[in-house]
Parts: C-alpha cells; structure tokens; sequence
C-alpha cells in the first residue's frame, strides 16, 4: 500500500481554474483589479445571498482587520472574541491597539457560548469598558448559535464580526454563514473548502461598506489625479490571478461541500461502536455543516487510556497528518495575561479534540489507509 502523504486538508483544483488564470495572462489583466476579481465577487454575492456586497481580498485576516476599523475600533477599546479559535481571529483586534476578551465555547457547536458572552458583556460595562465589537466563529465549518448570539449581540447593541473563514457552503436555518453579521469574513487560503491560493473576502450588508473596505484595501487612494491620502490604507484587494483561480473554484463548490460531508459520514460510520469516541455534529436540522474539517473528541476513560496524541501520533506514524483542535486564545502566551469568561469548555476540548483528514480529494484508498491505522490503534479486527 502506497505510503504517500495523506494530508488534513489539502487543495483541490476542479478544472477550470487554468482558464480563468489564462484569460488574466492574454488581457493582462494582473494587477489587484479586473474581470476575474469582479466576476468573483459576484459569484460569491449569488452564492450566500441575502443581497450581501463582497469584497475580494488578499486574506481572511485581512477581511477581519478592515471589519473593525469600518466598526469603529480603536486603540483602547475592548472586543469580544470567541477563544476556540485560530490566532488571526484575534490578531486583528491587537492590531487596532484595542483588547481582547475571550469567551469561552458551548458543548454543542464547540462555538461562542452565549450564556459567557453575555456574562462577559455586563461584566466589561460594569467595569466602564463597553465592548466594540464581538467577534463569532462557524469553527471547522460549523454554525455558531446564530439566534442565541445575535439575541446577546442585539440586546446590548454591539455589532458582531463574523468570522466565515470555515464556513462556505454553510448554513443555518437556511441563511448561509457569512452572512449573520454586520459584517462577515471569508478565506481562501489553500486548505479551505476552496481556495485562491491565499485570499479572502469581507462581507457587507450595504454597497458603501464594500466600497469603503475596497477603498481601504487599495491604500485608501483618494479620487484625484495623483497620489493623494486623507487616511491609512493597506495593500489588501486580492489580485486578478487569483481571482481567476476563485472563479474556478466556484464551480465546484458545492461538490466539495459535499465531499467533505461525505467523509464526515465515513468518520461518523467508523466510530459509531468506538466507545469514547464522538464526532463533532450538527445539533439538528436547523444546522448544515460543510465539515471543512471532521474533528473527534477522545476520551481516554473509555477508551482503556487511549488518548487524542496517541491516536495522533499512531497516524503520523503512517504518514498521516492529524492536528489537535485549535489552542485556545486564553491559553496562548501572546493572550493569556487577557481577561476570559466561561468556564472550562474550550480547555477540555482541546486537551482531547484532533481533527482527521477531511479533504474533497480524498480516495476511496485514503479512507482503507485511515482505517487501517485506527483498526490497529483500538485493536480491532477488520
């Protein structure tokens, strides 16, 4: 049996991105403007509806950042922020100069649990310190608790940042994620559902915080026959290259969600006589999952002592890539001297979560050589 890399989620060309990419070339059409950005962006607006305004961008971090200076923060302020998390969750808050205060998750979706947030929101306005903005993750593609977040977000009138990243293709009662925030982030980097090569979006609700993303993403260049700016700008629209790699990657979009679900399914099939072990999933049907990645929760006392790092490092044994579930933010050296509310959800999760290869392009021998490797780390015989 070949013991080629089985990676977690690697990139998964459909086919026609080449075209796209070549129609830029013949143009000349290279610089961080043109058809394929613009065609890009549309596709996007149809695909997650509700009369959303993209805006393509070299990141997903980038998205996050422009989303909080459109949302006003500022040096000094304080922003909520979801712990289970990767770090450009959070990283754009300290670019701002402005604080994070980490919340922590709910059991169920492993997202921003709304009984802390909201504890941690009357905490800070007790303390004189209204946060900003709050920033939610769809972690590993799932929906956050959308009506329960917006309820806090709403009641005490903070604007929430939504952090897309994992989410495309998505959705919750229907309304795809990326579109529940004020504003809302995507990425495209190259081990997401799809991917531009790096690159993200930012999601708005209206056409003038598009174009003020858009503005701000091209140097905050003023109309004016030369060079002239009335405020810091950043280098940040995403390029007509990979724009056109995007417009590829559309067209299979859907298959690639469907992909992923699918081997969630195979992971769902394999554990479900494992005892100690549980696959992360959808609450119920309100919840639609891309499984972007399939993540595991291992329980080492009813498992006979076998744990998540075993279970890790008998995969990379075989050349098999796995990962431990995100660390939280709290629990980072760069964030830990920052305030945390909740409990010890996130903390436990990832003392026992890893995340098994999910990717779109993964073989039907892919899934024996998986199986195989755990078939002998439970001993079982198959």
């Amino acid at each position: 049996m070949s013991n080629q890399k089985i990676w977690l989620s690697s990139p998964h060309m459909g086919g026609t991105e080449q075209n796209y990419v070549n129609e830029a070339f013949e143009s000349n059409w290279v610089a961080p403007l043109g058809p394929n950005v613009t065609g890009f962006e549309a596709d996007l607006e149809k695909y997650i509806g509700q009369n959303s305004y993209v805006g393509a961008l070299s990141s997903g971090t980038a998205a996050l950042h422009l989303g909080l200076i459109i949302l006003g923060v500022k040096a000094g302020d304080e922003v909520i922020c979801q712990s289970m998390t990767f770090s450009a969750s959070a990283n754009p808050i300290m670019y701002q100069g402005a604080t994070p205060i980490f919340v922590d998750s709910e059991k169920e979706t492993w997202n921003l649990c709304p009984i802390a947030l909201e504890e941690a929101i009357v905490d800070r306005i007790a303390k004189g310190n209204k946060p900003k903005a709050i920033i939610a993750v769809h972690l590993y593609g799932m929906p956050y608790k959308a009506d329960e977040i917006h309820t806090v977000a709403n009641k005490y009138q903070i604007p929430v940042l939504e952090d897309s990243a994992e989410a495309l293709g998505s959705h919750y009662k229907k309304q795809m994620c990326g579109t529940f925030g004020e504003i809302s982030a995507l990425s495209f980097n190259g081990n997401k559902i799809i991917t531009t090569s790096g690159g993200g979006a930012i999601v708005a609700k209206n056409k003038e915080v598009k174009e003020k993303a858009v503005f701000l993403s091209t140097q905050a260049r003023d109309n004016a026959p030369h060079y002239q700016h009335s405020e810091v700008g950043y280098n940040y629209r995403m390029s007509n290259i990979c724009a056109g790699i995007g417009r590829g990657q559309m067209e299979v979009l859907d298959k690639h969600v469907a992909l992923r679900r699918k081997m969630n399914e195979f992971y769902v099939d394999y554990f479900k006589n494992i005892d100690g072990v549980t696959v992360l999933a959808e609450p119920n049907d309100d919840y639609f999952s891309n499984h972007w990645l399939s993540a595991i929760i291992v329980d080492p006392e009813r498992t006979h002592g076998k744990n998540r790092e075993d279970m890790r490092l008998a995969l990379e044994k075989e050349n098999i890539e796995s990962r431990p579930l995100w660390k939280p933010m709290h629990l980072q050296p760069v964030y830990e001297k920052y305030p945390y509310y909740g409990k010890d959800v996130a903390e436990k999760l990832f003392e026992k979560g890893l995340c098994l290869p999910s990717g779109s392009n993964l073989t039907e021998d892919d899934r024996s050589r998986i199986a195989n490797v755990l078939n002998i780390f439970f001993e079982i015989a198959r």
